[in-house]
């Protein structure tokens, strides 16, 4: 039985449910297909030993009254539907380094950030303020940030190294390590990071820092939820390996057993160069395909699941970057050879407001794609097929890979292992299986602010009922692919009718 829709979206993470919801809202017939056992892309979470972990979204900004994302959240009415923990007012983020016994805190709050940094560097005040007072300046300079339509970017911002920023403000190197401290959260590269993405994401945790309660996955159900309440379609386990074409346009994409699913137009939230070779690099020109298939990805992450004994540690509603020395906090995963792990990244998940014991922890770091080669070509993906070992060497390298983070954690919390129940591991193979990112990458591609316009990935594609949504456009991140979604959806609908839409949210009022 033919199966056709205004709207068919490939890949059910964050971006394709969020495009999903606008297009459905605005009156589409909408499809969401997914390949796994799980919606939600990095929203996924998943189970050991009775305790809930997230796959990719440990925390989230922005979600205060009044504040972008609320207000976008709203929109897509999923915002009282989600059960948040406010991280710690004075230090959701702490920062250190095995040099000294000092946690660096990021406060909430703008003056309250410069307040509790200012205990440790108290002679840079005029350098914390010119480093509050350009991210905000920054985050005004694109406009679907703040609700507001146009361009969506300036050329000058995008081509401000965040480097040369920082030297510009102050030349005390700690503090210059402390405020960019988290940027596992995008990854820096001394010569390349533009300033933009840091502000970006930093504002929005400065703004309010939150956990999910049990995890990101009550996200996508929720988003879930609105889909079907405008007559919206989703189904898993629909792995699409390829598209159709009448007319030049895109006409269907279909399944390996063959179902098609016919569309006006097409939404891929998935893997961009993954996109490109399924709909084939005939269909896009030539220095587009040649463009996107050279842009290097971020590097991928090896992760940790704890579970404690319960009573046994106490809960922390902080989140920790703890660096070997200050000199690591620029291009981490490059100098990690012979002494890796030098970045630990730590996060408890969140199972009760105002717990007093922790439950459970996820402990990060990054790891090369490289280091997986010999078993690249093994897949145990979440679909209706069992899932199959990589073999006993893989788990060996699993093992000596836990064991290095384990003794990084004893050495920054003395006593915590012996409150530790069990301990389960992923690796860039397991990101890659189940997100689909390119070589397991976190955040899509590498953002050059020495070539800006490179990794500037327009929605619509040369293909006229092909739009691309998720990390890939524009920016990563919950926030960053929330907005991503309405860029796309905007090429897509009567923008004027959408924006009206959307700006209503501006003011308060409106969320009462």
């Amino acid at each position: 039985m033919e199966k056709k829709y205004d709207v068919v979206v490939i890949g059910s993470g964050l971006g394709g449910l969020a495009s999903a919801v606008i297009l459905a809202k605005e009156g589409k017939k909408v499809c969401v297909l997914e390949k796994n056992e799980q919606y939600g892309g990095n929203l996924q979470t998943f189970s050991r030993d009775k305790s809930v972990f997230d796959t990719g979204v440990h925390y989230i900004g922005g979600l205060g009254k009044g504040e972008n994302l609320h207000k976008y959240f709203s929109y897509l009415e999923i915002m009282d539907r989600l059960n948040l923990q406010r991280l710690d007012n004075d230090g959701y983020d702490k920062i250190s380094f095995e040099e000294d016994k000092i946690e660096f805190p990021h406060a909430q709050g703008y003056e309250n950030f410069i307040k509790q940094l200012l205990v440790h560097f108290p002679d840079e005040e005029q350098a914390l303020r010119k480093y509050c007072d350009r991210v905000n300046d920054i985050c005004h300079r694109f406009p679907m940030y703040n609700l507001e339509d146009g361009k969506g970017y300036d050329d000058n911002i995008v081509a401000i190294k965040l480097s040369d920023f920082l030297d510009e403000i102050t030349t005390n190197e700690k503090l210059k390590a402390v405020l960019i401290g988290s940027n596992f959260l995008y990854v820096a590269d001394k010569e390349k990071t533009p300033l933009y993405v840091h502000a970006l994401t930093i504002n929005s945790y400065i703004q309010s820092a939150w956990r999910c309660v049990h995890g990101g996955s009550q996200i996508s159900r929720a988003l879930i939820k609105v889909l079907k309440k405008y007559g919206g379609e989703i189904y898993k386990h629909k792995e699409i390996v390829g598209f159709t074409f009448k007319d030049q346009q895109l006409a269907s994409c279909y399944t390996a057993e063959g179902e098609h699913y016919y569309g006006s137009q097409f939404v891929s939230n998935i893997n961009l160069k993954h996109t490109i070779r399924m709909v084939g690099t005939d269909s896009f020109s030539k220095p587009f395909v040649k463009r996107i298939m050279s842009l290097e990805e971020v590097p991928s992450v090896f992760s940790l699941y704890i579970v404690f004994k319960k009573d046994s540690y106490p809960y922390q509603n902080s989140n920790i970057y703890h660096y070997d020395t200050i000199n690591d906090v620029w291009d981490t995963h490059k100098k990690s050879v012979g002494r890796w792990p030098n970045l630990l990244v730590a996060s408890m998940n969140c199972t009760s407001p105002n717990q007093k014991w922790a439950d459970s922890m996820t402990v990060m770091t990054y790891m090369e794609y490289d280091e997986l080669k010999q078993w690249q070509d093994s897949y145990n993906v979440s679909t209706i097929k069992k899932l199959r070992s990589r073999g006993e060497s893989y788990e060996t390298f699993k093992q000596e890979k836990e064991q290095l983070l384990l003794d990084k954690l004893e050495k920054k919390y003395p006593g915590i292992l012996q409150a530790i129940q069990s301990v389960h591991a992923s690796t860039p193979l397991t990101y890659r299986d189940f997100i689909g990112s390119e070589g397991g990458n976190m955040y899509g591609f590498v953002k050059d602010a020495n070539s800006p316009m490179k990794t500037f990935i327009s929605p619509r594609s040369k293909i006229g009922n092909l739009f691309f949504s998720g990390q890939n456009v524009r920016m990563h991140g919950v926030m960053g692919v929330t907005i991503g979604a309405f860029v796309t959806c905007l090429e897509m609908v009567d923008k004027n009718t959408l924006m009206t839409k959307l700006k209503k949210y501006k003011n308060d009022e409106e969320l009462e």
